[in-house]
């Protein structure tokens, strides 16, 4: 469950006393919808980038500096032996020499697929399939010299060798539902964003892959109806907390010698691998590991011909391990980088390759959100912070030996950056609650090169149509003391005589965050048109407020996080043009669950709820989520308890629509069929509708629309 946001579609919120009409299609079609700009795949060099053109026929290169285009490293109209007219998506070798295309994407989970590969030699202008198995392709990496691709097929891993013009299996062991080679599990896609688990060495000898044993995982199925006569069925392997995990194990290819070895990790048998890669030296494969509960991180240095393991890294927490700092380690010849929240707040650290603790490189009450890139040559790391506010972002470099920090981002607000391979160029993104994306180019000092997309046309389409603004607020959290960050949207024709109903829109989960100084709308402003509120409040759990506000929910998900959901209710209630006797609270994924326990521990304060999509117990979640903050159920069982929807279904009360898909591989929808069961039971009558066939985006087709059409419909009728 990585943070599932609200499906919203951005625009800007201008206020005015009087506002022109819109609609809700108007908010769904991409009407006030920013502009972006095409995707920069950056050169080895960091100095050029790769861009299709728009209709996905050619590979071009083009250089940051200029802008302009230097080279056309692939074309359908005039490769040699080219079968198609254009193609999904490419791949571009270190030297440049070899381009590979995908058509015929088939989607697997969130982020992986298969799909038909074709690898173009750039020299030779000739177009060829990239295997000759009839199965298709997923996760291809290059080798550092270009001359060999790795690629998975059926969960085994094969090898190809442009010189040789040779491809080989090297991995035989792979089967569906049970071994899974250089590729990873649905939950390790889910929860650690990894597809890959598999990297050549810097010397082009030796594939290094994790081998994940599945067998003893259970098997998740789900009908799927599709019109058919008669239904089919989805299965696939979900661990769910206290049950089993695949095991995994890496493992070294010699690629000249054809053997496998089997490092040698002084792990545990249920521990996880996130993330393998190669420091600069071939001879030292950095293995990370995570135990079980992820309160233990481990960093080894292994040799792939000695299979010996070296630990050189030990973090240990008294609550978890945010696993998305394994990618904050950058490997820096004779140092890296690594991001901790040791002190309190999430900071960068420099260690020597011995382990050895060399500085901070970063300090001070406030969070590094991100760590972008970091330049070897020049010795310098870029990173975003939430140092101005838990609401806004701003991008900063620091010399490595200086210590020095220098803000990269001119402008408060909400600004991120994309950089190019080793942070020679980075794309700037500025945006604030008031104002759509300003996209701009700029170099490693900060420079501004040039515009990419100003959003000038929506801009002006927004101050035509006069949307409401985002009017941020504090708040007390239910202890009464902590403050808590929201924002509230009144309708365009607000009257402070009157009594408004609300809705909360929210998400809530573990360093989550929707309250932020971020341009942005969604479906929820035509609410507006119908003379309800909407506001939205982060409570206690959520992101960029340091460790002990994050992680203030450990073993009781569901419990701080509805209390602040309450106590928000009440504040709102006790405002002179809201309606105490009229508030609703809606949510999706972890949104939905903390709509369920709000309405079963708020003793009445909602009048009205939608619920899509909701866990209604963690024992029915994967095992890397659930048990990151909950343990497993045999060791923490009362907080289960204490947290599931199902066991407090007698305690629901107000109007609730529960709303599913029920192809959800993510948040299965057995988790709505026993909410519903437990509140049958406990005589609880409610609305519920659920979306055939569709997973936890219920998007395509007509679906989306349906979905909020249904859910304004709700709250008209319920507010």
């Amino acid at each position: 469950m990585r943070r599932f946001l609200f499906t919203a579609l951005t625009a800007i919120v201008l206020f005015s006393a009087v506002a022109q009409s819109y609609t809700l299609n108007d908010l769904l079609s991409g009407k006030f919808s920013p502009r972006g700009v095409p995707s920069m795949v950056s050169s080895h060099d960091g100095q050029h980038y790769y861009q299709s053109d728009p209709q996905l026929t050619a590979v071009i290169k083009y250089a940051y500096v200029s802008g302009e285009a230097v080279d056309t490293l692939f074309s359908t109209r005039t490769a040699r032996s080219c079968t198609f007219d254009s193609f999904e998506g490419f791949l571009v070798s270190p030297d440049e020499n070899r381009v590979l295309l995908y058509r015929e994407r088939e989607q697997i989970y969130r982020h992986s697929f298969r799909a038909s590969y074709y690898y173009h030699d750039v020299r030779r202008n000739m177009v060829r399939k990239l295997s000759e198995q009839t199965s298709k392709q997923m996760i291809p990496v290059f080798s550092p010299d270009s001359k060999m691709v790795a690629y998975v097929i059926d969960n085994n891993i094969w090898l190809t060798k442009f010189d040789f013009d040779t491809e080989s299996q090297v991995t035989k062991d792979g089967e569906l539902n049970k071994v899974i080679n250089g590729a990873t599990d649905w939950v390790y896609e889910e929860e650690f964003a990894v597809i890959r688990l598999m990297e050549f060495s810097p010397d082009n000898r030796v594939l290094a892959f994790v081998r994940s044993d599945e067998s003893a995982v259970k098997e998740f199925s789900f009908q799927t109806y599709n019109g058919q006569l008669y239904p089919g069925y989805h299965r696939f392997k979900y661990p769910k907390p206290g049950e089993a995990n695949a095991t995994v194990e890496c493992r070294v290819f010699d690629i000249a010698a054809r053997t496998t070895r089997i490092m040698d990790l002084p792990v545990d048998s249920d521990s996880y691998i996130p993330r393998i890669t190669f420091t600069d030296d071939p001879d030292q494969l950095a293995v990370m590991t995570l135990n079980r509960y992820q309160n233990r991180f481990d960093l080894y240095f292994v040799n792939p011909r000695s299979t010996v393991a070296r630990l050189v890294l030990r973090e240990e927490n008294k609550y978890y391990v945010d696993s998305e700092w394994i990618n904050s380690i950058h490997f820096l010849g004779d140092k890296f980088t690594y991001v901790s929240e040791r002190d309190g707040h999430s900071h960068i650290y420099l260690y020597g390759m011995s382990g050895t603790l060399q500085k901070q490189l970063t300090t001070g009450n406030y969070d590094v959100t991100a760590l972008l890139a970091a330049d070897r040559e020049t010795q310098t790391i870029y990173y975003e912070a939430a140092d101005e506010s838990p609401l806004r972002r701003n991008i900063y470099r620091v010399d490595i030996s200086k210590g020095q920090a220098r803000k990269l981002s001119p402008q408060p607000g909400y600004n991120t950056a994309a950089f190019s391979e080793s942070g020679k160029f980075f794309v700037h993104r500025w945006t604030n609650a008031a104002t759509p994306p300003l996209i701009t180019l700029h170099d490693a000092a900060g420079k501004e090169l040039r515009t990419l997309e100003d959003n000038k046309e929506l801009r002006a389409t927004l101050a035509a149509a006069r949307l409401p603004q985002k009017e941020f607020i504090t708040l007390p959290a239910a202890d009464g003391i902590t403050q808590l960050n929201g924002w509230i949207l009144k309708p365009a024709n607000f009257n402070p005589a009157k009594k408004y109903p609300v809705v909360m829109v929210q998400y809530s989960g573990p360093n989550s965050q929707q309250v932020t100084d971020r341009f942005g709308t969604a479906w929820y402003y035509a609410l507006l048109q119908e003379d309800i509120v909407v506001a939205s409040v982060d409570g206690r759990g959520t992101a960029a407020r340091g460790e002990a506000f994050r992680k203030s929910t450990y073993l009781h998900l569901g419990i701080t996080g509805s209390d602040d959901q309450i106590a928000a209710a009440r504040y709102l209630g006790s405002l002179p043009y809201i309606d105490k006797d009229r508030i609703g609270i809606w949510g999706w994924s972890y949104g939905g669950y903390n709509v369920l326990m709000s309405m079963s521990r708020g003793n009445g304060i909602f009048r009205a709820g939608v619920a899509i999509a909701p866990v209604t117990d963690w024992r029915f979640y994967d095992t890397v989520y659930a048990e990151r903050y909950m343990r497993t159920p045999q060791q923490n069982n009362e907080g289960y308890r204490q947290g599931s929807p199902v066991a407090l279904a007698g305690q629901l009360q107000g109007s609730l629509l529960l709303i599913h898909g029920t192809a959800d591989d993510n948040v299965h929808f057995q988790n709505s069929v026993e909410y519903t069961r437990a509140l049958i039971q406990a005589g609880k009558h409610f609305d519920m509708f659920f979306f055939p066939d569709k997973d936890h985006s219920i998007s395509g087709g007509n679906a989306t629309a349906y979905l909020y059409e249904k859910v304004i419909g709700f709250y008209k009728e319920n507010l």
